[in-house]
């Protein structure tokens, strides 16, 4: 079976997008990293490895230090997908990131978006 486009894509390539969409909105490059940081268990300097690597989406969440243990709570429709019933657990994941930053670019409270941990 094909793999979807998206996973073979390099996430420096689509992680300026993130940041466009929320700073049309008035959020920060420094809260999209965090939400980036609070999902996938990188800190700044692997996140920018990361980046300098061109790594695709696949090898972004495959080398993950960690999901955080509330991903769980992520819950909602991304392109009219319920995040919560995606199948695929690696398309899953890009879901619940692309949930998080509609969230910030919608204006809720960092305190939401990541669940209750800030």
């Amino acid at each position: 079976m094909e793999k979807h486009k998206i996973f073979t894509t390099s996430f420096a390539s689509v992680y300026p997008m993130y940041i466009q969409k929320a700073e049309r909105k008035g959020r920060t490059k420094a809260e999209v990293d965090k939400i980036i940081f609070w999902l996938t268990g990188y800190d700044s300097k692997s996140f920018q490895k990361q980046l300098k690597n061109e790594v695709n989406f696949e090898e972004f969440f495959d080398q993950a230090p960690h999901l955080n243990d509330n991903v769980s709570l992520i819950k909602g429709v991304v392109c009219g997908i319920r995040v919560e019933e995606v199948e695929d657990k690696l398309m899953q994941k890009i879901r619940y990131l692309d949930k998080l930053v509609d969230e910030l670019a919608k204006g809720k409270a960092m305190e939401k978006i990541l669940r209750g941990s800030v």
